[in-house]
């Protein structure tokens, strides 16, 4: 069972792991409150996402990204034995911590948002659910090193943390031979995203090898690797890659958010799920 202490008694990954990662994968300058920055976003977004975070909660089956791809269909946590410590590395609303209490799992919920946090308290009384939602940035969570056998991320610390940082803390708090399920943005979406934010088109407007690091007129960063950046840092972390989807949503569906219409997603992969496992 994952036990809490102090963060300031954790352990750090091995000097020898950072230094690999680090030379593996260079992210480029890193706007330095870019936590803080995006903190404050979601003080703003955090109630706008509410009813959302509601209807998630509602689903009887668990569905992925913005596209809500059935659990069904995907089959990413077929493996997971029931009882088994997972953390949500950015939960936000943790409507997918709601639904792996619901499989039988003991789920961790971590976010550095507090008014998210509240959203999900007050889903939890509704819904009478009860998993531990710890105020914490992902990239430093104060749990016991190995604590979890699976750690997952639907866009919260795969687009909002520092990968190196995320990533590091994902190998210290997994077990050997722990999961990684990680959803995020597609690199050829990002490469078909306005400087502005607003909704892709059909046309490439940024180049592909570019800094991961974006930083919007608002103020949020996100972090958006290449697919050879992500198995390269995923293998000098000590992971290896078991399964990339691409997905693609079906005919007529909406998507939760709005950054992209489904006639693009038909045609170009919008998001993807990294599936990786922690070697022994």
């Amino acid at each position: 069972m994952a036990t809490r202490v102090r963060s300031t008694s954790r352990d750090e990954t091995t000097p020898e792991k950072q230094l690999s990662a680090r030379e593996a994968v260079a992210i480029g300058p890193v706007p330095p409150e870019y936590v803080e920055k995006n903190r404050t976003a979601w003080y703003h977004w955090a109630l706008s996402y509410t009813a959302t975070g509601r209807k998630a909660w509602t689903e009887r089956e668990l569905r992925w990204g913005i596209w809500g791809v059935p659990e069904s269909e995907l089959r990413l946590l077929a493996n997971v034995p029931s009882g088994a410590d997972v953390v949500e590395l950015g939960c936000g609303t943790a409507s997918v911590s709601s639904w792996l209490v619901r499989a039988g799992l003991r789920p961790v919920a971590v976010d550095f948002s507090r008014k998210q946090l509240e959203v999900a308290t007050r889903l939890q009384q509704e819904f009478r659910q009860s998993f531990p939602l710890i105020h914490a940035n992902a990239e430093n969570v104060p749990y016991d090193t190995a604590s979890f056998d699976l750690a997952v991320s639907e866009y919260g610390a795969s687009l909002w943390c520092e990968p190196h940082r995320w990533l590091a803390e994902a190998d210290r708090l997994l077990r050997p031979g722990g999961g990684l399920i990680f959803v995020t943005n597609s690199p050829l979406l990002m490469a078909c995203t306005p400087e502005s934010g607003e909704r892709a088109g059909d046309r490439l407007l940024r180049d592909y090898f570019t800094s991961p690091v974006r930083e919007y007129p608002d103020g949020v960063v996100e972090f958006h690797l290449t697919h050879g950046a992500w198995i390269e840092l995923l293998n000098a972390f000590g992971f290896s890659v078991e399964r990339l989807v691409e997905l693609r949503p079906p005919h007529g569906t909406q998507p939760r958010f709005d950054f992209v219409s489904i006639e693009w997603a038909r045609r170009w992969p919008s998001e993807e799920v990294w599936v990786a496992r922690k070697r022994q």
